[in-house]
């Protein structure tokens, strides 16, 4: 019986099912690269931190921050390292104290305009105030105060002076000066005889037209014939000629008051003292010497045989 029921008992057989896995290629290899790259960059960039000095480093800030700022100061120590200037250094050694920079960069000439301009806004500032104390304490000036306009312009200190309803500073359509306008012109005359700078004379009259039987004389001519006698007028109190650059006339075409054409106001003497970026940019083309053209050359003609003399 018992080898019966051994013969009866099923067999059961296990059979293990493997699963392949999901397929995955190197992309965790180029992540670790990465990593590894950025953490070699982060310790070379405290290493160079913890070897640059302190004054590099606020060098190095200026210049990011500020370098236009940086070139044209430039500096040692906290302002740029210790390489004289970052940019007109121009190398890799910031240590170096005379810099590394290249002929023909413009660092030079930079540097230079820089100190015309602070020296051009000195001189400016202290002759403003040497005029006005000039006004203020002249008795024959002091009157006229009102009349006297001093201003700060991009171009220089600018003086004008204008008009009044009832104390005109020339004869009505007329270019000749009255009294008190050629006592304010020669105190301004001597005031202008030290200054370094050129100087523009300009004319300027109101909007409304000039009528006179002598054809074609108009605003621009009167205008240009007051600016000249003031010029005059400023010669005369000891201002060199030579320091004016321009005398023109402009007759209504820069008006002083825009919204009264008419204005005793826009009848006006506008003297201004020009810094040297103003005087190169008004006068810089003039200097320029012309090139002449290359001639013509005529037409070449073919060769002709010459008869050969005789021996």
């Amino acid at each position: 019986m018992a080898t019966e029921a051994k013969k009866l008992q099923p067999i059961i057989i296990k059979r293990v099912k493997k699963s392949n896995h999901a397929p995955h290629g190197g992309a965790w290899k180029i992540a670790y690269a990465d990593f590894v790259t950025a953490m070699m960059a982060f310790f070379l960039l405290m290493w160079l931190l913890g070897s640059t000095s302190e004054g590099d480093k606020r060098g190095l800030s200026d210049y990011f921050s500020a370098p236009v700022k940086v070139s044209m100061e430039g500096g040692s120590g906290a302002g740029s390292g210790s390489s004289t200037n970052i940019i007109v250094g121009g190398g890799t050694d910031l240590t170096q104290q005379a810099g590394q920079s290249r002929r023909g960069d413009g660092s030079a000439s930079l540097q230079k305009k820089a100190e015309a301009a602070k020296r051009d806004a000195k001189n400016i500032s202290a002759l403003s105030a040497k005029i006005s104390a000039v006004i203020s304490n002249s008795p024959k000036l002091a009157d006229y105060s009102s009349q006297i306009k001093l201003e700060t312009t991009p171009d220089g200190l600018q003086i004008q002076i204008v008009d009044e309803q009832n104390r005109p500073m020339f004869d009505s359509g007329s270019a000749t000066v009255k009294p008190y306008m050629r006592d304010i012109l020669r105190e301004i005359g001597a005031a202008l005889n030290g200054v370094e700078n050129k100087i523009s004379l300009d004319g300027h009259t109101d909007r409304s037209p000039y009528s006179t039987a002598e054809r074609g004389y108009s605003n621009w001519e009167l205008s240009a014939d007051r600016a000249n006698a003031s010029r005059r007028e400023l010669v005369a109190a000891g201002m060199p000629d030579d320091k004016l650059a321009r005398v023109v006339g402009l007759s209504s075409s820069s008006l002083l008051d825009l919204d009264n054409p008419l204005s005793p106001s826009n009848r006006r003497i506008s003297i201004i003292v020009m810094t040297h970026e103003a005087e190169e940019r008004l006068l810089g083309a003039a200097r320029k010497p012309l090139v002449p053209a290359a001639p013509l050359l005529p037409e070449t003609a073919p060769a002709v045989d010459k008869p050969v003399a005789n021996q």
